[in-house]
């Protein structure tokens, strides 16, 4: 018994470290419903864990988040697509905090032209 208690308290220990990660990474923090943002473009940020978009909503920067690298990329969204002062919209889930300016972005659109970062969440038209 001793020795199962042990195995189990070292597999916790070591898995401990990971959760903050894939709480970080899922969905569970964000609504479930829609939401559109449009703003000015502040920082652009394509690289690992994954692409970002800082934008200024009426003087509010709300912190967008994409998908990874590869992924983000694969649309044809790259740090050069769009730059600070560009406007960009932004649909997706907002997070569940009222007091948290966060974004997970589902689809972008930039200079006309649509990137759909997580397909099968976009809304078809």
């Amino acid at each position: 018994m001793r020795l199962r208690t042990l195995l189990l308290s070292i597999a916790l220990a070591t898995m401990a470290p990971a959760l903050p990660a894939l709480a970080h990474h899922g969905w569970t923090w964000a609504v479930d419903e829609l939401s559109e943002l449009t703003g000015t473009v502040k920082a652009v940020y394509v690289g690992n864990p994954h692409a970002t978009l800082d934008l200024d909503v009426d003087g509010v920067v709300w912190h967008v988040e994409l998908a990874p690298p590869g992924p983000t990329m694969a649309t044809g969204f790259t740090e050069e697509t769009v730059k600070p002062g560009d406007q960009v919209t932004a649909i997706g889930n907002r997070s569940k905090d009222p007091n948290e300016t966060r974004m997970k972005a589902v689809r972008i659109t930039a200079g006309g032209k649509n990137y759909d970062i997580y397909p099968a969440r976009v809304p078809q038209d």
